[in-house]
């Protein structure tokens, strides 16, 4: 079985996933009609993250559906449009907000991997969204988050309505001022 991965920190946010979605699964040049998403988040810090259905073994989606029309075949969690009611509670139930609506479509959609061949992995140019054998998806979800934490120098927080610095280690900096006592 394999899965998708995502690893923000190459994604550049030129949203070319969402178009190859929207085109193979329902033929339109509409990224609101793509199975995925890319959320940016602006000014500070700027993240820019696809969002893409984890095909979970135990999928919230399913349980929270009154008619069953969420199913899991081969390992692919898929909805049932004949069964489906559109009541939109895999939407709210989806803890990764992997599920879509879209007002010309009947029903709630979300990726079902293009039947094994993931259109928006062909396409990424830089190679942010990864279609991996699952057994080594722990491996790139450690990479992710070391990458996560490697370019920050340093992140501010509250602790009892203050606004308060924590910095990393920057080795340079501390070699040319001498000055390690800063928080």
């Amino acid at each position: 079985m394999r899965k998708l991965t995502v690893i923000p920190e190459r994604c550049s946010g030129c949203r070319l996933c969402e178009l190859a979605c929207a085109i193979n699964a329902f033929g339109v040049n509409n990224p609101k009609k793509a199975k995925l998403r890319v959320f940016s988040l602006y000014p500070h810090p700027v993240i820019k993250k696809p969002i893409v259905c984890n095909q979970c073994r135990i999928p919230k989606c399913s349980e929270n559906c009154p008619t069953g029309a969420i199913y899991i075949e081969d390992g692919i969690v898929k909805i049932d449009e004949k069964t489906c009611v559109a009541c939109q509670m895999c939407v709210t139930s989806c803890p990764f907000g992997a599920i879509f609506v879209h007002q010309e479509i009947a029903v709630p959609f979300k990726c079902e991997l293009c039947g094994g061949n993931p259109k928006c992995v062909e396409v990424c140019p830089k190679k942010a969204i990864l279609y991996t054998p699952e057994h080594i998806l722990g491996q790139s979800m450690r990479l992710a988050g070391v990458l996560k934490y490697a370019h920050m120098k340093e992140v501010e927080y509250f602790e009892h309505g203050i606004v308060k610095k924590l910095r990393y280690a920057d080795t340079e900096k501390s070699k040319n001022s001498g000055d390690n006592n800063d928080n």
